[in-house]
């Protein structure tokens, strides 16, 4: 694929059998971390950083956050409620390579709750967007926890590639984008992400910016 906007790329290495078991299984550091995370004007990393892991096997695709972050917090209780005006970790995600006009957007709070939505973008102009909340992903996994006197909260995802892959078989290759949205009560907010987006204000929903993955070599 052509990559004229240097889009960040991943091959995604297989996951240790032992995730499967369980996605808050201690064998993630043994998955290596993707580079920090990028302010969404690409201009300089996050201060508040966020190491960002994934792999997958032929079932799924996991992927965990670990956030630092000195100021916690998080007030919603319920399933898709607007989490993302608070403090969240974000998955966006559509298969194939051509940019995408549909994806899924996942969020976690640290306090574990779950966004997940099916959005039609089809001009990349967020007044074009339609968001659906009634979709709920199909045997998605998530966890989340937190410790506030390390500042510290991690969130842990697992997606079953057939969820995500709509009608079809799941692809080898996909566009995804990984991003933080860290809100400081004392202080501006920061909107991060593996594929900077290249705007200010802050817009994540820009899917020609999202990066590439690419399943593990023998996952069927």
């Amino acid at each position: 694929m052509a990559n004229p906007l240097h889009l960040p790329s991943l091959q995604l290495p297989h996951a240790p059998a032992s995730l499967a078991a369980g996605p808050g299984n201690a064998d993630w550091p043994a998955i290596p971390v993707l580079p920090p995370l990028l302010l969404a004007d690409g201009s300089q990393p996050a201060g508040q950083q966020t190491s960002v892991r994934a792999c997958a096997d032929a079932r799924a695709l996991y992927v965990r956050f670990d956030c630092d972050d000195r100021d916690i917090w998080a007030t919603y209780t319920r399933r898709d409620q607007p989490i993302y005006d608070e403090e969240v970790v974000e998955l966006f995600i559509a298969p194939g390579i051509a940019t995408p006009t549909s994806y899924y957007e996942i969020e976690v709070s640290p306090d574990g709750v779950l966004f997940d939505a099916r959005i039609e973008n089809p001009t990349g102009l967020r007044a074009d967007i339609t968001v659906d909340t009634s979709w709920d992903c199909p045997g998605i996994v998530w966890q989340a926890g937190r410790d506030d006197q390390a500042g510290r909260w991690w969130a842990v995802l697992v997606l079953p590639w057939q969820s995500i892959a709509g009608s079809e078989a799941p692809p080898r290759e996909w566009r995804a984008n990984f991003y933080r949205i860290e809100r400081p009560r004392d202080g501006q907010p920061e909107y991060s992400c593996w594929s900077p987006t290249m705007t200010e204000p802050a817009d994540f929903h820009k899917p020609a910016y999202f990066g590439l993955l690419e399943r593990p070599v023998g996952e069927r």
